[in-house]
């Protein structure tokens, strides 16, 4: 697995999103590597490890943990559940845990009505194997869509998306899978460290309600809402979110 070290501080480990690389991150990396350490992951089948290994978050969070000093979790949308599995299964490896656009839960249920249908990752999972590259498209117009910067969070995706070669097919299906049927809640009681929830208002991949409702069930949680943001607030409003995260972390802005 792929992980690119920049910067000087604390440590921060950054992990994308389903069908992106670490790349992606370029708006945090500018504004947070001269206060962290930033170890940036490219998760398998995606950028640089794209011929590394299969999706399973039990097995990325123990790599991770592996490959990276005691540290900081960032986890961005599937990346979060990534982030999550390592601060719930190796608390010494990950020191606390910001969750960005991500939930325990990604799916709607009689319990839990603010996720999203869950036909949708299953439609995008059949519309791979039709148009690879235009499922993709439609997958990143609705990440951008709500956005106060539409067209260019939506430019900035569309041109990280291949930067790094094509992500894998399989594993895009595999992460599909994982977003629809993983289910972290019953967990969110044992997490240890402290966790930061942090959400665009807009988003319509995850409702800031789900957010809210998660943070709530851990016990040293803090919440952050992006009025403007869509489900990329660390592209649409860099400075803001970097900036809540330096807070976070007690780190002068």
């Amino acid at each position: 697995m792929y992980v690119e070290r920049i910067g000087q501080g604390q440590p921060l480990v950054l992990i994308h999103g389903w069908a992106m690389h670490g790349g992606v991150f370029s708006p945090l990396v500018e504004r947070l590597s001269s206060t962290f350490e930033l170890h940036v992951v490219d998760l398998p089948g995606h950028g640089h490890s794209r011929d590394d290994g299969r999706l399973d978050l039990d097995d990325c969070a123990r790599r991770i943990a592996e490959m990276t000093p005691s540290a900081a979790w960032l986890g961005w949308s599937l990346g979060g559940l990534v982030a999550l599995t390592g601060a719930l299964k190796h608390p010494d490896s990950v020191t606390s845990l910001v969750m960005l656009s991500a939930t325990p839960r990604f799916v709607a249920g009689d319990d839990w009505p603010d996720g999203v249908r869950p036909s949708l990752f299953t439609s995008f999972a059949d519309g791979l194997g039709r148009d690879y590259r235009g499922t993709l498209e439609q997958f990143l117009a609705l990440e951008a869509f709500g956005s106060d910067h539409l067209r260019d969070e939506l430019r900035a995706l569309k041109q990280q998306l291949f930067a790094r070669g094509e992500p894998d097919s399989d594993v895009l299906e595999t992460g599909l899978r994982l977003l629809a049927d993983t289910d972290l809640r019953a967990a969110l009681p044992a997490l240890d460290g402290r966790s930061l929830w942090l959400g665009g208002r807009r988003d319509r991949l995850v409702n800031w309600s789900a957010m809210e409702a998660a943070a709530a069930i851990c016990r040293n949680a803090e919440t952050c809402r992006v009025d403007g943001a869509g489900h990329a607030p660390f592209l649409s409003h860099a400075d803001e979110v970097a900036t809540r995260i330096k807070a976070f972390f007690g780190v002068q802005a």
